[in-house]
């Protein structure tokens, strides 16, 4: 569902590209591997960052950012994983309408609160929302004599404004304001199931020092360059 590209920062500051995919939902064994396997060792290299993503979800890569947290991905991930065909369609249509995208924290309470959206079918414009409101969920009931007079379009643009929802690949997509979203993941207490953040077996510290100080005759005091600021969605930086 969610593949993530885990790069070496340290090493992605010396120029050198260090990383893999990290498909998810992952555990905590496949993390603890995949950092061994880019040399992040917590001895010359600490951080990651990620530099990719391969996703299955239309809507949510423009929304992924570089600093985001492994655990919050992967419990995004399953629960995405969850959805049926249909709920997976309508989380796909409600990031296109941009409400609860504007951080991970939010995307995960928005998996959570789908049953807040509704979505029209087969409604492209606001004529065919005049139609489907009335004729499908009789909204208006028009006297057959007038029918003809009876201008869909103009209805239909009131009626957007008052909906607040948006044209969504051949769709109408809104949040319900009758239905409760709620806030189920306040950024902490992630469930223990999606905890999986975790370096690989600690180093002994001979080995340490001389993996450090092969590192340092090679680099020969480079100097390194710093990466742009964190993602505004997060305070805490992918420190390991």
């Amino acid at each position: 569902m969610i593949s993530a590209y885990i790069t070496n920062l340290g090493k992605y500051n010396e120029g050198e590209f260090k990383g893999e995919y990290l498909t998810l939902p992952a555990t905590r064994e496949d993390v603890k591997a995949l950092l061994k396997r880019i040399q992040v060792d917590r001895v010359e290299y600490e951080e990651i960052i990620i530099t990719d993503y391969e996703i299955e979800v239309d809507n949510l890569y423009r929304h992924l950012g570089e600093y985001e947290s492994i655990d919050e991905l992967n419990y995004l991930a399953g629960l995405l994983e969850n959805l049926s065909k249909q709920e997976k369609e309508k989380f796909e249509s409600a990031l296109a309408l941009g409400e609860y995208t504007g951080c991970l924290e939010s995307i995960i309470n928005l998996a959570q609160n789908l049953h807040c959206y509704e979505v029209y079918p087969e409604v492209r414009n606001e004529e065919e929302l005049a139609r489907y409101l009335i004729e499908e969920l009789k909204y208006e009931e028009i006297p057959e004599r007038l029918e003809h007079y009876f201008d869909y379009e103009l209805y239909g643009q009131s009626e957007h404004i008052n909906i607040g929802g948006d044209f969504i690949n051949g769709e109408y997509v809104f949040l319900n304001n009758n239905e409760t979203f709620t806030e189920y993941y306040k950024g902490r207490h992630i469930p223990d199931q999606y905890k999986i953040f975790a370096y690989h077996d600690k180093i002994p510290i001979k080995e340490q020092l001389k993996q450090y100080t092969k590192t340092a005759i090679q680099n020969n005091n480079q100097p390194r360059d710093k990466m742009s600021q964190r993602h505004p969605c997060h305070q805490n930086s992918q420190e390991l």
